[in-house]
């Protein structure tokens, strides 16, 4: 009995999506790294990686709250909804 070839699937690999912030105004010598499931935030002054915190976080908030998910969301309302999360 021969075994037939197995055929590689034709699926499409699945869409992967994350933000990546980066601070560069960091001068206490102080190594930040905050990591989250679909973001990773690096360097960045004590003030400025907060600032960059609260944003990633509220700008997930929003996307749940239009039901989106980051793989999904247009880059201009993304752009958008970053915009808007971003601490005054």
């Amino acid at each position: 009995m021969s075994k037939k070839p197995s055929r590689p699937s034709r699926k499409s690999p699945a869409k992967t999506a994350g933000l990546v912030g980066v601070g560069l105004d960091n001068e206490d010598g102080h190594k930040r790294i905050t990591r989250g499931e679909q973001f990773v935030l690096v360097g960045g002054s004590e003030e400025t990686h907060g600032r960059m915190t609260e944003t990633v976080v509220k700008t997930f908030e929003e996307l749940k709250r239009r039901d989106k998910r980051l793989e999904n969301v247009e880059p201009r309302e993304l752009a958008d909804i970053v915009h808007k999360s971003t601490p005054r």
